[in-house]
């Protein structure tokens, strides 16, 4: 059976799915959403999709839709993982699942009543580097201390990935630490109890903190530092130093060495070198086995209960 797909957003990230996508068997996207039909027409031709819109709505109403991808702005990603499974449609969302926490509680609530797969990006527990990692923690071999971790960009106009201005303001909390707070959480293998953040000075154009400061402890003692900043005129993106009681790894997206900077071959990790692939490719098998997928919405709500109450904290503030 082909898994017949509908991808919501057309931008940097949408583009890395479809890209992951053509090298999985079975599985077409049908249906192309994003906001400027010129564009989004071009993305299709490029791929061989055949509709296009600009509304979501037009892609839920085609019948033979099975499941949906949305790489759309943060600020609807809750809203329209509703409006997908009250279509009967299985979803995956781009990370992160909402920046309001108790919208991503109604996203599980839906789920656990339809028993759709929902599921979100939360692309850390796929990479090679981070699954070479978690197989020695899940062998006994590797027990976390620490983790520190650095999220660094160069971002001080609204821009994205592929330098175009965006219609949407991104966030250091709701979507970049996102990331860290699931993984250290699911590398620890113990939920999160405390947590304390501090941030910099408000940009007086875009609204946000420019530079922020997360500090994290898990229930079983294992703690886990984390600066980001969209003020780093450096090298950019997310950097893992894994400290553990039988060795040290640097994890740098799919790269992995130890800590004397000695490289380590993740390439017989998974089946591929791609975390957009392999994310997609669970999400398609927990389609086709029926099961809760590796980052479903109900496992990562935890992570967004930690940055609800960041927020909190850091408005205290």
């Amino acid at each position: 059976m082909t898994i017949k797909v509908a991808l919501a957003g057309a931008g940097a990230f949408g583009i890395k799915h479809l890209d992951g996508i053509k090298n999985i068997p079975d599985v077409e996207v049908v249906s192309l959403i994003s906001r400027d039909l010129a564009k989004t027409q071009e993305v299709a031709d490029k791929y061989g999709i055949k509709h296009v819109t600009t509304d979501l709505a037009d892609s839920l109403a085609i019948k033979e839709v099975d499941a949906v991808i949305l790489c759309t702005p943060t600020q609807m990603h809750a809203s329209q993982s509703i409006a997908c499974m009250e279509a009967g449609k299985h979803v995956q969302v781009e990370i992160p699942l909402c920046d309001i926490l108790s919208e991503g509680q109604a996203v599980v609530n839906l789920q656990k009543q339809t028993g759709l797969v929902a599921m979100c990006g939360h692309t850390r527990r796929f990479n090679p580097s981070h699954q070479f990692v978690h197989k020695k923690i899940k062998a006994g071999e590797f027990n976390i201390q620490q983790m520190d971790v650095q999220t660094y960009f160069f971002r001080r106009t609204n821009m994205n990935a592929l330098g175009q201005p965006r219609s949407w303001t991104d966030h250091l909390l709701w979507h970049h630490a996102a990331h860290t707070v699931d993984l250290f959480a699911y590398q620890a293998g113990s939920p999160i109890v405390k947590a304390n953040a501090i941030q910099g000075p408000i940009h007086k154009d875009l609204g946000i903190a420019m530079d922020m400061s997360i500090q994290l402890k898990a229930a079983n003692g294992a703690i886990c530092t984390l600066s980001l900043s969209f003020n780093n005129d450096g090298p950019l993106g997310t950097f893992f130093r894994y400290i553990g009681d039988t060795a040290t790894y640097i994890a740098r997206y799919d790269d992995l060495v130890n800590g004397k900077e000695e490289k380590i071959d993740v390439s017989k990790v998974d089946v591929s070198m791609n975390g957009i692939e392999l994310q997609d490719r669970e999400f398609f098998a927990a389609i086709r086995e029926g099961r809760e997928p590796n980052a479903s919405v109900a496992q990562v709500l935890p992570c967004y209960q930690v940055l609800h109450d960041l927020e909190l904290q850091l408005n205290a503030g």
